[in-house]
């Protein structure tokens, strides 16, 4: 797993690596029980602050992403997994609604709308 991390985005640093490992986990990229790179390993690659990948951690652990155990690691949970999906799937609602709104308000009608999703589909894949 590559982690990239942007000084120009919007978001914090800490958001960027919880949000990208967060990904990974969800896409089955990160197996359950699989061992994260230390958090002072993952600065120096980063060549961010260790402050700021512990905090990144803490987020991950804190909605149930991950566990750490002391000595050992920080590892992959397979516990909430589930539940963890259903909260991505409403961000993806509320991404939606707000694509219908807009179209709405542009005069795009909602074959169009399904055409424009498609198209963007296609690329992801």
């Amino acid at each position: 797993m590559e982690i990239i991390v942007s000084n120009s985005s919007a978001s914090p640093i800490y958001e960027q690596i919880a949000q990208q490992i967060k990904d990974a986990i969800l896409s089955g990229e990160l197996a359950e029980g699989e061992l994260l790179p230390s958090i002072r390993a993952l600065a120096n690659t980063l060549r961010i602050s260790v402050i700021t990948t512990k905090r990144a951690y803490a987020e991950l652990e804190a909605a149930g992403f991950v566990s750490t155990v002391q000595g050992k690691g920080t590892f992959v949970t397979g516990g909430n997994l589930e539940l963890l999906r259903e909260e991505q799937l409403k961000n993806v609602e509320k991404l939606l609604a707000q694509a219908a709104d807009l179209a709405k308000t542009s005069g795009v009608s909602a074959q169009e709308l399904h055409e424009m999703l498609d198209l963007v589909m296609e690329d992801e894949r």
